[in-house]
């Protein structure tokens, strides 16, 4: 822009200003050219190979599976895989120094000092850490409610035919030396169900996504001891005697509230009773307990006023509860289970068909 100044002369006279000159302009040759591409990485990312399970878990854990080591031979990451490195991570990450955090918070703005109210003797909080067994638990049952997409059946059976064929063994069973309870005679009654229905029985393989149906019968039996709840296994049940469940049940249950059992005692189950009865509940929703497909919790046995035969009576009922994974096993199908269940404990005399 040109600005010009005129100014008076001597004899009146405007005189002409003089013409700035612009500065002369910068010279842009001598900037660097800028680059119109971005720079490619210097390495290419590898394709990780995973399953969908697999991805899901690493997202719900924050991993970046590009950084995580197969352990396959095929170069598939699986799920032990992304726990591991999930575990290491947390193992390994560096806590917070308590200098660089207080240099990076911002000066305190002054303020009228306010009374400190401190909390009356005995009411301050109580922490401690969630370790050991019931830390395993709790991952464990965390991940599989997270995992299974959880259903329940609910039903109610008349147990006036466990009650006398339990009264009418228990001499045998006392001369024998065995202690005979209504658990062994409801897992006796439920392994002809599962082998009707074998879905039941069965698992999901989520990295090939197949179902694996088992042959074994090896059954978990929930039990309260004083750090949590375990499931000791009853391995091979199909192949075992009435009194022979029996006793091996409670060398387990007992096992169980020691802690000492062996890690092959506590793992490998493909089906689990849990008997919320004994834990002196009436009735409960129970959680699967991964990598299996169904639990059955059976109630407290209790006397209930119901409809027999057009008549008020009172009898021994006992509530029924089938949590069931609904990738493989719909409401229709777990009815026709519980509904099997039901008829032979409610006819329990049934089961000398197959012996004779």
């Amino acid at each position: 822009v040109l600005i010009v100044f005129e100014t008076a002369s001597h004899n009146g006279s405007v005189a002409p200003a003089k013409r700035a000159h612009p500065a002369p302009a910068a010279d842009l040759t001598s900037a660097p050219p800028v680059s119109s591409e971005p720079e490619k990485a210097a390495t290419a990312k590898r394709r990780v190979l995973a399953a969908p399970a697999v991805r899901k878990l690493a997202f719900e854990l924050g991993v970046d599976l590009e950084q995580v080591q197969p352990s396959n031979a095929n170069g598939r990451v699986s799920i032990e895989d992304v726990r591991a490195y999930a575990e290491e991570a947390r193992d390994t990450s560096p806590a917070p120094s308590s200098t660089a955090a207080s240099e990076q918070q911002p000066a305190a703005i002054s303020q009228p000092q306010q009374r400190s109210v401190l909390p009356a003797p005995g009411s301050e909080d109580k922490r401690e850490p969630l370790t050991g067994l019931r830390k395993r638990i709790a991952e464990h049952m965390e991940y599989a409610w997270r995992t299974i997409p959880h259903a329940t059946a609910f039903d109610e059976v008349d147990g006036s035919g466990l009650v006398a064929l339990r009264r009418a063994l228990l001499p045998v069973a006392e001369k024998r030396g065995v202690r005979l309870t209504y658990m062994p005679l409801l897992l006796k009654l439920l392994l002809p169900v599962l082998k009707e229905f074998p879905i039941f029985n069965a698992s999901l393989d989520e990295e090939r996504r197949e179902i694996v149906y088992k042959q074994a019968y090896h059954i978990g039996v929930a039990t309260a001891a004083p750090e949590g709840l375990l499931v000791p296994v009853l391995r091979d049940a199909d192949r075992l005697t009435l009194l022979g469940i029996a006793s091996e049940l409670e060398r387990l249950v007992d096992g169980a509230r020691k802690r000492s059992l062996t890690r092959s005692e506590l793992t490998g189950s493909t089906f689990t009773l849990n008997n919320v009865g004994s834990f002196g509940g009436a009735s409960g929703t129970p959680i699967i307990n991964h990598p299996e497909v169904a639990i059955l919790a059976v109630g407290k046995l209790q006397e209930k006023a119901v409809v027999h035969e057009g008549q008020l009576v009172a009898r021994p009922m006992m509530p029924l509860a089938l949590s069931f994974d609904h990738r493989l096993i719909d409401g229709a199908r777990a009815g026709a289970f519980l509904a099997r269940f039901k008829e032979l404990v409610e006819n329990p005399q049934q089961l000398l068909l197959d012996m004779l």
